[in-house]
């Protein structure tokens, strides 16, 4: 069962688009095998190139809180410092 839904929009600076993806797909495998995560899904704006979007399914909010916390983000935050314009996450819950 969903209880939380993540949308996270990450926004490359120009130029620097195809490091940011390499680095975002990096992401998936680990996310994948975390405990709680139901899916981890990366897309692609088809009219921007730089912006980019996560859609994400987590049983908990702390299961959530513990791939924020993995090595594997912290790794992600070290290796985009200085190449994203927008970072922005928003959490939210299936509306019954």
């Amino acid at each position: 069962m969903i209880s939380l839904t993540i949308i996270a929009k990450i926004k490359a600076k120009l130029g620097v688009e195809a490091r940011v993806r390499e680095a975002l797909i990096r992401l998936i495998p680990p996310t994948l095998a975390e405990a709680g995560c139901l899916n981890y899904d990366l897309h692609r704006s088809i009219e921007d190139p730089t912006l980019f979007a996560f859609y994400e399914n987590w049983e908990s909010e702390s299961s959530w809180q513990q791939h924020i916390d993995s090595k594997h983000v912290k790794a992600f935050q070290s290796d985009t410092g200085g190449l994203i314009t927008v970072f922005e996450v928003l959490l939210m819950q299936p509306d019954k």
